[in-house]
């Protein structure tokens, strides 16, 4: 009777433990945004259009695994003028490198809901490890019974690395990167 019940509960830890939820960005309620000081004294601001966020975890969205994708094309500061040349081969080059991807790859649990989650992202054909301080704002039932998590995420980028406007001094070279999403469970 006793390994009856130890079998039991190993099966539901080992279900709990590989329990798996995909959520999946809700692109009308979020957005990918930057910032980037212009000689030092304002900031521009922009975001792109059109971007895919799938996240893996459980259904708290405990540590979860991020996958973005993010269309370079639909890049907009309000000025058509900087949009075009932000799509040219002095930034973005999005002829030749049109997608920006980020991959995480761990997660770290920080006080409260906050944490990091660090990975890789590619701009522009190059690959370097990033870390997004997030916080979970928080989960609710929506609509069937399915969840939805609401999040924010920030990091800093340095675009020079990243071959964006390189030696264009007026441009600073850290960007603000600010993701606010929500996800709906699947």
């Amino acid at each position: 009777m006793k390994k009856i019940v130890l079998t039991l509960i190993a099966f539901v830890a080992l279900v709990n433990v590989h329990a798996q939820t995909t959520w999946k960005v809700d692109k009308a309620h979020s957005s990918i945004t930057f910032s980037v000081s212009h000689f030092m004294i304002s900031e521009v601001t922009g975001n792109f259009g059109k971007f895919d966020i799938t996240a893996v975890s459980n259904e708290k969205f405990e540590a979860p695994t991020f996958e973005v994708s993010i269309d370079a094309s639909t890049i907009n500061t309000n000025q058509s003028g900087r949009d075009n040349h932000l799509k040219s081969a002095d930034f973005f080059d999005v002829a030749n490198h049109a997608t920006i991807v980020f991959k995480s790859k761990s997660f770290k649990q920080l006080e409260g809901k906050e944490f990091e989650t660090t990975g890789e992202i590619t701009i522009k054909g190059v690959t370097k490890e990033v870390v997004f301080k997030g916080k979970l704002n928080g989960i609710i039932e929506g609509r069937g019974g399915k969840k939805k998590a609401g999040l924010k995420l920030t990091s800093v980028i340095k675009r020079e690395e990243f071959n964006l406007g390189k030696g264009m001094k007026p441009i600073g070279n850290d960007v603000e990167v600010v993701v606010n999403i929500e996800m709906n469970e699947q």
